[in-house]
């Protein structure tokens, strides 16, 4: 169990590093982001995941709890990764400035941690109480796991829908326009997200940490990747893969909750943390080859 004290030292230090990052983009917002800049500032923020998740995990939980946070961390940053490029997409589709896309980028990693921070004790709760939520939520992961698979490849395209095109129409600021389509972009992923973490662990201190830990950086991150957009071109269909293996994995530990061990004779497997972690970091490293490989004549080109 996570002491209120460790709760509040944690969300106390995040907050801090996000308010940082806040009052730099704002410093800076009207200077480009360098890609050494971005490289550097990327390299960090994934250094302190790896070692909260190593090093101060172990001083108040134990090794489950840090393989919880490693599976959770990992399938949330392929996720933001993803998400990042509808985001490079919708910037310049909106024609947003080189220089001010960073603050739009912060404030709606800042939006998204807020609608996360309620979507998870929300999540939390319906577990608690219908232990039969994991059939919705695992059927929910297989129906977005198909979208994805399906749409992989297009995601060129991008569908303003009607409320931007309304704000178009008033006459409203790109930056304004472009904050509120990150915001709802945001919030379908999270609707994707969480109940992909819940499927991997039920522990809301581990929850919070790595989607946290998974959407700081982003900003950096972004600049980072807006020209690989080309490249990562199976990254889809790999988030579809995993999300399809969490939502079956739902599926079944939601079978074993409500008393039923076997079906047609056979016995519903259980998935452990351990297989569950490998199969995420594998299938990230061969979609992650592949894509690199299919494309090295598109690096040559550039």
């Amino acid at each position: 169990m996570i002491s209120v004290t460790t709760w509040v030292v944690t969300i106390a230090i995040l907050a801090f590093v996000i308010l940082l990052d806040l009052w730099l983009a704002i410093l800076r917002r009207n200077l480009p982001t360098s890609l050494l800049e971005a490289g550097v500032w990327t390299v960090v923020y994934i250094g302190a995941a790896l070692a909260f998740g190593f090093f101060m995990l172990p001083l108040f939980a134990n090794q489950t709890a840090q393989q919880e946070f490693f599976a959770g961390w990992l399938t949330e940053y392929a996720l933001s990764v993803d998400n990042i490029f509808v985001f490079i997409i919708i910037l310049g589709h909106l024609h947003v400035k080189k220089e001010k896309q960073q603050l739009v980028l912060l404030l709606g990693i800042m939006l998204t941690i807020l609608m996360r921070g309620a979507l998870i004790p929300l999540g939390a709760a319906l577990i608690s109480r219908f232990a039969s939520i994991f059939f919705l939520f695992g059927a929910f992961l297989l129906y977005t796991a198909f979208q994805l698979y399906k749409e992989s490849g297009n995601e060129e395209e991008w569908n303003e829908g009607r409320i931007v095109a309304k704000m178009k129409a008033k006459g409203i600021s790109t930056f304004s326009i472009a904050l509120v389509a990150l915001g709802l972009t945001n919030l379908v992923f999270s609707l994707d997200s969480i109940p992909a973490i819940f499927g991997l662990t039920k522990n809301a201190y581990i929850v919070t940490t790595a989607n946290i830990f998974a959407l700081m950086g982003l900003r950096q991150l972004y600049f980072l990747l807006e020209n690989l957009l080309k490249r990562l071109i199976y990254l889809s269909k790999g988030l579809s893969i995993i999300l399809a293996f969490i939502g079956i994995k739902m599926i079944f530990e939601a079978l074993h909750g409500v008393g039923v061990h076997k079906l047609l004779g056979v016995h519903v497997p259980e998935f452990s943390l351990t297989f569950s972690l490998g199969s995420i970091i594998t299938c990230l490293i061969i979609t992650t080859v592949a894509s690199l490989t299919a494309t090295r004549g598109i690096a040559g080109a550039e």
